[in-house]
């Protein structure tokens, strides 16, 4: 009798472990399921931590004094900029009364803007007929497959890159630099464009396809209308992005304000070079302010639209 109570017992405290494991391993399945997202940012946060290590390679004395090298370098050598960039070069005389049209930072400017100009509707125009026939909603991977190969080689070389080539192609010069930023810009828009109309409900499309619509007219009547916003955010930050390329592609003289950026940085006048950059700064974020009212016209939901643009900027949903 005694044997069998012990025995039950046994028995008893085995499914009462058993219940409480198999409690534990729920709640904590359960605690991995609704914590699931933070674990993975923390993760990827970690294993960026030991690339960083193991691009640092033990160094870690050459970031001691990077603040101070900066801060030292800043005012002694930037700070405060000279202006004169924006003041009437001595030549060629300037025949204009407003006199700022005649400066470094003028010209400089107005050519890069031009060049983004050109170059990002060139772009535009040439990459969405390849976002299209890279979309796999449309057409096969026959056809996607090949047009995306295309589209990512373009991309693969920086906007600098296709400038030198430009250069040794059609001489120095702003068409070299409009050639490189629109050659580029076709990888890199059409990339986004594709996603874009790839991101699109599959309801529409199925419904055009039942009625006996071919793709061209699925692209006019379904894809242009339903992906039309994001069309829209896309060339207005490419011509952002691109103003800020053309500020770099003068460096190996494909026109725009890095002409003037390298030659400044090669004479070593620091302060004429921050200064570009504040005007160069200063244009990009009105540019910022123009794209976001631009938007305002095409996006109903938009919660930045007139009667006030700087107002509405900060104003909650």
């Amino acid at each position: 009798m005694f044997r069998n109570d012990k025995s039950k017992r046994v028995v008893l405290l085995n499914i009462e472990g058993n219940l409480i494991m198999s409690n534990l391993r729920n709640n904590f399945i359960l605690f991995l399921e609704q914590r699931k997202s933070f674990l993975l940012g923390i993760s990827i946060l970690f294993f960026t931590f030991l690339v960083f290590v193991d691009l640092v390679g033990g160094k870690w004395s050459s970031l001691e004094n990077s603040l101070s090298n900066l801060s030292k370098f800043f005012w002694e050598s930037l700070w405060p900029p000279d202006w004169r960039v924006i003041e009437a070069r001595d030549y060629p005389v300037c025949r204009s009364s407003i006199e700022v049209t005649c400066s470094t930072a003028y010209i400089g400017i107005v050519e890069t803007l031009k060049m983004a100009f050109v170059a990002t509707i060139l772009g535009f125009v040439i990459s969405l007929p390849l976002a299209i026939f890279s979309s796999r909603n449309l057409y096969s991977d026959k056809i996607a497959i090949p047009t995306r190969i295309i589209l990512a080689a373009m991309r693969t070389l920086p906007s600098i890159i296709w400038a030198i080539l430009f250069v040794v192609m059609v001489g120095l010069g702003p068409i070299a630099g409009v050639l490189a930023m629109a050659f580029y810009t076709v990888g890199y828009l059409g990339k986004l464009q594709y996603e874009a109309i790839e991101g699109l409900s599959n309801s529409p499309l199925d419904a055009a396809r039942a009625m006996g619509l071919e793709n061209i007219e699925i692209v006019e009547r379904v894809v242009i209308p339903e992906s039309a916003n994001n069309l829209i955010s896309q060339i207005l930050f490419m011509f952002e992005y691109n103003v800020r390329q053309g500020s770099i592609i003068g460096i190996v003289g494909a026109g725009g304000l890095g002409e003037d950026l390298f030659l400044y940085y090669d004479a070593q006048m620091y302060q004429r070079v921050i200064a570009l950059l504040i005007v160069l700064f200063s244009v990009v974020v009105i540019i910022d302010f123009l794209s976001i009212k631009a938007r305002s016209y095409f996006v109903d939901d938009a919660t930045f639209k007139s009667p006030s643009l700087i107002g509405n900027l900060f104003r909650g949903k």
